[in-house]
């Protein structure tokens, strides 16, 4: 067995590159262990728990390569390696045009442009949000952990000056008919979404498309929005927006469980557009984003859709729990009013009350639905939208697990997401050995097509649901009722 430890410097390349190289170089027979990454600390104790040695000359701005493989296979493991890195995306020294360090620096050099995209830890992106506010440009901040205080204040500001603030944690946009961060290739409409969600963006935007209506803009603010201490601030200015956007004939806002009193005065701002606004705030009682966007659908055309379901058999209900294993939190929380309206008491690390919350990797005898993508489980890691390996884990954890009777998951698809989710998820599927109710989030537009994924994912033993609401309802029935406490 060799062991391959080599640190570069002067080389630099994002992490979701590197993670495909990673994949790329463990995918070759023989490797037992690939990690190509920059030498973060957290990168560098993964490789500590892999078994790597040898590290402690990195430093943050060098690339880390750590292979371990059969001796007969080290050759063609790096071979694949400087491959695989000579076809990503790379910042070269040698670049030609030495890039913009600041906000202020790389607007100076793009004076026609209006929006600009963050996506910087977050403890930094208040000195750059800042920066382009005072330029006179709205600002999509796609990064997580910002303090709440920093986002009230740029919100602030930015209501002042006539401007937008898109986030933090902004994953998801299209603005003009272009797609920014997690989106869906979707046919262009006069639908115009406000969402305080990325995935619950999504899943309108992909029924929406199924239903043949189109979207002319998808503004996100951010998962905290409406939440006591931001007030809405940038739903208003969305929405504002949207109603002087002559393209654009309808409106919807999706949103998590919301304050009432937030959610009021939210409202009330509506009541006084031109553009009909619809109200998509989950929780109990409220309208699943299925039903409102059926409910549009029905009032446009006189019917309702129907929405496309692959790999549906006959299953019988099964003693045990049900183990929602999301990357949405939107699409969670519908999970979790859904089933709990049925199942009872349903805990996970985003809860629908305090005393539900339990940790991801906690194991429980009761119905649980965590949120993968949770700001806590994403800190320093891609996004598991991009890299699944943390549900993956979770996945065998429950096909193990006697007490767990339903698996139910989210798969998200469009720019950004696993190119190929199906290859990704296919063996831990097979290998669950009890029912696997997916989620699948997409168009037939996507690079990954909805359709193209959803039979490989029934191949692998799935049902599979464009709708979430539906999927989370198929997977509540093969439950048994009254088999956990």
């Amino acid at each position: 067995m060799s062991e391959h430890v080599e640190i570069r410097s002067g080389v630099y390349r994002d992490s979701v590159a590197l993670l495909q190289v990673s994949k790329h170089v463990a995918a070759v027979a023989g490797v037992e262990a690939a990690i190509i990454a920059m030498a973060t600390e957290l990168n560098l104790d993964l490789a500590r728990q892999m078994g790597f040695t040898g590290l402690d000359a990195a430093e943050p701005a060098d690339l880390l390569i750590a292979i371990r493989c059969g001796d007969d296979v080290l050759e063609t493991a790096l071979t694949e390696m400087e491959g695989a890195m000579a076809s990503s995306p790379s910042v070269a020294a040698s670049s030609l045009e030495v890039p913009a360090h600041t906000v202020g620096a790389a607007l100076r050099r793009a004076d026609e442009a209006t929006l600009v995209l963050l996506s910087v830890p977050g403890a930094h992106v208040l000195p750059e949000a800042l920066d382009a506010l005072e330029a006179g440009r709205s600002v999509m901040i796609f990064s997580d952990n910002v303090p709440i205080a920093h986002e009230v204040l740029l919100k602030e500001l930015a209501a002042q000056r006539g401007l937008l603030v898109m986030g933090p944690d902004c994953g998801t946009a299209i603005v003009g008919g272009v797609a920014l961060g997690f989106a869906n290739v979707v046919r262009r409409g006069d639908v115009g979404i406000v969402a305080a969600s990325g995935t619950g963006a999504q899943q309108l935007a992909c029924l929406l498309d199924h239903a043949g209506i189109g979207i002319s803009q998808l503004i996100g603010v951010g998962g905290r929005d409406l939440r006591a201490e931001v007030a809405g601030r940038s739903t208003i200015q969305a929405l504002s927006a949207l109603d002087a956007d002559p393209g654009t004939t309808d409106i919807i806002v999706v949103s998590k469980p919301a304050p009432a009193e937030v959610t009021h005065a939210v409202r009330a701002v509506a009541e006084r557009l031109s553009t009909r606004v619809t109200f998509c705030v989950l929780g109990p009682g409220q309208p699943t984003m299925s039903d409102t966007v059926s409910s549009l659908v029905q009032s446009r055309h006189g019917t309702s859709p129907k929405w496309p379901a692959v790999g549906v058999r006959e299953q019988q209900p099964r003693a045990g729990r049900l183990s929602g294993i999301y990357s949405g939190g939107t699409l969670a929380d519908e999970a979790m009013v859904i089933a709990s309206s049925r199942l009872g008491e349903v805990r996970s690390n985003i809860p629908l009350s305090p005393g539900l919350l339990i940790g991801p990797n906690e194991r429980a005898s009761t119905h649980v639905v965590i949120d993968y993508g949770d700001d806590e489980l994403t800190r320093g890691r891609p996004h598991p939208m991009i890299d699944p390996s943390i549900r993956l884990e979770r996945i065998a954890m429950d096909a193990a697990d006697p007490s767990c009777a339903v698996i139910l998951l989210d798969v998200v698809l469009g720019h950004v997401a696993d190119p190929d989710p199906a290859a990704t998820l296919a063996p831990a599927l097979r290998a669950a050995g009890k029912p696997v109710i997916v989620s699948l989030i997409g168009t037939e537009a996507d690079p990954q097509h909805w359709s193209r994924t959803a039979e490989a994912l029934a191949d692998a033993g799935a049902e599979v649901y464009l709708s979430n609401a539906q999927a989370t309802a198929r997977a509540v029935d093969l439950v048994a009722e009254g088999t956990v406490a």
